[in-house]
């Protein structure tokens, strides 16, 4: 079991370098890059650099509350 968790490791290790990459190229490096350069198709328009995470961190804090919520109504229930 000790190489699986070690290859699902790696693998969100190399998932999240991956992503993190991208995103920096995108939002850092990309507007230094002239607007009709190849590499623009490659990526979103720029709105869409801030639109994505917000939208992620606003869906993560609602299953996060949802969640807290669950377990309050069941530690509710126990007491």
């Amino acid at each position: 079991m000790e190489l699986a968790d070690r290859a699902v490791g790696f693998l969100l290790s190399f998932i999240s370098l991956s992503i993190f990459t991208y995103y920096t190229f995108w939002v850092i490096i990309l507007p230094f890059v002239d607007d009709d350069h190849f590499v623009h198709k490659y990526f979103l328009p720029q709105e869409y650099a801030i639109l994505i995470p917000v939208s992620a961190g606003v869906a993560l804090i609602c299953l996060l509350c949802i969640f807290i919520g669950f377990v309050m109504l069941k530690s509710k229930k126990k007491a």
